[in-house]
């Protein structure tokens, strides 16, 4: 299968202006998940997609490959669909710009989902953590899915989600990392649809796949480090660089 990576990179980001060209160690966020996205190996082409002269500058000045938009868009899937229309590619990884840490072992299991037998139905599927602080569990920059035994997403919130009812039961929580793995036509499907109304309330774009009955297959990764949403964030990944 021909896989590569596109990496949506929006520099008016809404809760933190610029976030992806805040120096982390000796080099940009953006940079950083490029860098390590290519140094993962698993792709046959490695692209920041781009509505910003100064990111694909910061790219493409570093020796990297970087496409910019030529419309505007609502989400990250929508960015990139824009880019692979024209390509000849089976799947499409979505890393997002502000995932500085991203590795090559929960991109690797990602992949995996596709191959096979039991791959060929699998049209989207994406990553999740577990979570353990109570102070992330109930903050809403941080998604939160819930799955059946099969591993499906059954819903994405910014709420807490499952909600604890009785003190006594021992719910596992988990974050949804912004990491994404399409068949090409699963993401040309998701850019004809209209916005869905949870969607549109929960400001989390993954919803318009259920709300349009796409399964979405997660995978439990142990790792991917902290993701860049907010002044605090970049605070906690300097920590982890030091």
């Amino acid at each position: 299968m021909n896989r590569i990576a596109l990496i949506p990179a929006r520099y008016a980001a809404t809760r933190f202006p610029a976030k992806l060209m805040q120096l982390l160690g000796d080099k940009s966020v953006i940079r950083h998940t490029y860098d390590n996205t290519v140094a993962t190996g698993l792709f046959d082409a490695v692209v920041v997609v781009t509505d910003s002269d100064i990111i694909y500058d910061e790219i493409v000045g570093h020796g990297g490959q970087a496409i910019k938009s030529i419309r505007e868009h609502e989400s990250g899937s929508d960015r990139i669909a824009e880019a692979v229309a024209g390509m000849e590619v089976d799947i499409v990884v979505n890393v997002q710009g502000d995932e500085p840490f991203v590795q090559k072992e929960p991109l690797e299991k990602l992949l995996q989902l596709f191959e096979g037998e039991i791959g060929k139905n699998v049209q989207v599927a994406s990553l999740m953590q577990i979570m353990t602080n109570p102070k992330l569990i109930e903050d809403p920059n941080y998604v939160k899915v819930a799955v059946n035994k099969n591993m499906e997403a059954l819903f994405f919130s910014r709420s807490v989600i499952p909600y604890q009812r009785e003190k006594i039961a021992t719910p596992i929580y988990y974050e949804h990392i912004g990491v994404y793995a399409f068949r090409k036509q699963a993401l040309m499907n998701f850019t004809s649809w209209p916005i869905t109304p949870l969607e549109a309330v929960e400001k989390i774009e993954c919803l318009r796949y259920l709300e349009n009955g796409v399964s979405i297959r997660m995978v439990v990764t142990e790792y991917m480090g902290v993701e860049i949403d907010t002044p605090e964030d970049l605070l906690r990944a300097e920590k982890l660089i030091r």
